[in-house]
């Protein structure tokens, strides 16, 4: 499936490349990630995207000020003890690469430390995620870079400068394939905050294919992102909502995700190109269209008036825009009620 993401590197037209984030969702069963592996590709996603870290590698066990989380889906929680039961254990990592090889799914991952990239690499993983968290670290977008991998970067809560920045590090490193990922970190996110007009704009700015990572619930907002021309859609994924976990509200389900899949390859298909030619499929219908016919007997030297001539259905007569024209003309022969007007029935040039 990389060879859908290398083609929109390339700047070929694709339906957008569908990544199935499982992240926490896991729930600390190696099988329950096993099956979400199983269940995202039966649903038709193109990858399947992993968080490789530790709770070391992100923060520090403290209690302090800024540590303990607030509000929102992790209230109560400090920032140490959330990663520490949302995290992957590295063990895992093998197997669930094996088996998405083995289903033709790409698997990949959102490095967060260098012995994480060391771990990914050994697994030969064939692209990098950059997290709108550490899309600020520029030192370690530098280092992921470095590999030669394509990289795929979020932009959640970074500004225009912010992402520049970010690119020109990733460009600094050594990426040649780069893609970013228009995001709003909201958990979920509101639809209304998700400003999907950026996505047009963050391509031409930045000269690079842009897709979505998506954290609205359901998934019109991706489907409305494939028609802004989004090349990527990234979407939380669980094998049920009601299982609960850290990342299970905003998640999609199975069904859920087959739609997506489904919506935005039809959505992909629509955009065509521009094109006024009448359509193949609409060229049985144009008889249905209106026509100049005759609407009572007309003799031969009859005038032609709006009491015997009307713009009707069928579409076989004069096209309406001749109404005036043929008004007081006179007929060349007998015109019987229901008969389509040509030129040839009437006199005159």
């Amino acid at each position: 499936m990389i060879g859908k993401l290398q083609a929109i590197l390339r700047g070929e037209a694709s339906a957008p490349f569908i990544i199935a984030e499982m992240s926490a969702n896991h729930n600390g069963s190696l099988e329950r990630a096993l099956q979400i592996v199983r269940e995202a590709a039966k649903a038709g996603a193109d990858a399947l995207k992993l968080q490789t870290y530790t709770a070391d590698a992100l923060t520090i066990n403290h209690d302090g000020p800024g540590f303990q989380i607030e509000g929102g889906l992790w209230d109560g929680y400090n920032l140490y003890r959330l990663y520490e039961e949302a995290h992957m254990p590295w063990e895992w990592h093998k197997p669930i690469f094996d088996l998405g090889k083995k289903l033709g799914l790409t698997v990949f991952s959102t490095p967060e430390s260098i012995d994480a990239v060391a771990l990914l690499e050994d697994l030969d993983c064939p692209i990098y995620k950059i997290t709108s968290f550490e899309a600020v670290d520029l030192p370690f977008i530098r280092y992921v870079a470095s590999t030669g991998k394509p990289i795929i970067m979020s932009t959640g809560m970074a500004n225009e400068e912010e992402i520049a920045e970010a690119v020109e590090a990733a460009r600094e490193g050594g990426c040649k394939e780069l893609v970013l990922l228009h995001c709003v970190s909201g958990y979920p996110t509101p639809p209304e905050d998700a400003n999907l007009r950026t996505i047009p704009d963050m391509r031409e700015r930045f000269g690079v294919p842009v897709g979505l990572s998506d954290h609205t619930l359901g998934t019109a907002v991706a489907v409305a992102a494939t028609a802004l021309g989004a090349c990527a859609i990234e979407k939380h994924f669980t094998l049920s909502r009601a299982d609960g976990g850290h990342d299970s509200a905003f998640s999609l389900e199975p069904e859920e995700l087959k739609r997506l899949v489904e919506d935005t390859r039809t959505a992909f298909q629509a955009l065509g190109r521009v094109n006024y030619e009448r359509k193949e499929s609409e060229k049985g219908n144009v008889s249905f269209r209106r026509s100049l016919y005759a609407v009572k007997d007309i003799a031969a030297g009859e005038e032609l008036t709006p009491e015997n001539v009307r713009s009707i259905r069928p579409g076989y007569g004069l096209a309406p825009k001749h109404y005036d024209a043929v008004l007081g003309r006179r007929a060349k022969v007998d015109i019987p009620r229901g008969t389509p007007l040509a030129w040839d029935l009437l006199e005159g040039d």
